[in-house]
């Protein structure tokens, strides 16, 4: 809980500062700045989804060969 305040944070200071920055840069010599560029915290990696049919997991669950199951 407490880094998602520090999150939230963070992120209304780095759009506050992306701002404020781009009322003072030359148009013509740089890119626009964004929040991402001030914000100390890295951002959460998120896991590819992989999907997988159910028949796969039995296949890999259940129906294995070599395993005897008790009853």
């Amino acid at each position: 809980m407490v880094h998602a305040r520090q999150r939230s944070a963070w992120n209304h200071t780095a759009a506050l500062l992306a701002l404020i920055a781009n009322t003072h840069r030359d148009p013509k010599t740089t890119r626009p700045f964004r929040p991402a560029d001030f914000h100390p915290l890295p951002e959460p990696r998120q896991r590819p989804r992989t999907i997988v049919p159910l028949t796969t997991l039995k296949d890999v669950f259940v129906d294995r060969p070599g395993v005897r199951r008790v009853r």
